[in-house]
């Protein structure tokens, strides 16, 4: 019989190391870059304005389109990129898919965000 001791500590030495960050946070070389990715899809323009179109409620493609004058094949590779990011989930009602935020952190990140950006900033 072998003991699982081994294993586990094995296990341990190959799991990617975490670099302590402030708040607590603690992320991978791995999940940083994932960070950075997710902030890079950020980056774009229409991206963010459709992901702030999702922000109000379920929303369809043809509405967001229409809404920030995009065309629906953009607005539709945009949302896939957004939707694999896991920003935006779909929610199917009968042959329409309508997308909203994925949770209460990306929401959050936004709206703070946006308060950041409007907050009178005088004398810096």
């Amino acid at each position: 019989m072998t003991s699982r001791k081994p294993l586990m500590q094995s296990a341990k030495q190959s799991l990617p190391e975490k670099q302590e960050f402030a708040a607590g946070v603690a992320l991978s070389s791995d999940e940083v870059a994932i960070l950075a990715e997710t902030f890079r899809l950020l980056g774009d323009p229409s991206r963010l304005k459709i992901l702030l179109s999702c922000m109000s409620g379920p929303i369809s493609v043809s509405e967001i389109a229409e809404k920030l004058e995009l065309s629906l094949s953009l607005v539709s590779h945009h949302l896939r990129h957004l939707r694999s990011a896991r920003l935006v989930k779909g929610v199917r009602q009968s042959k329409h898919i309508f997308y909203e935020i994925a949770d209460q952190h990306v929401s959050q990140v936004l709206q703070d965000m946006a308060t950041h950006i409007s907050e009178d900033h005088i004398g810096q």
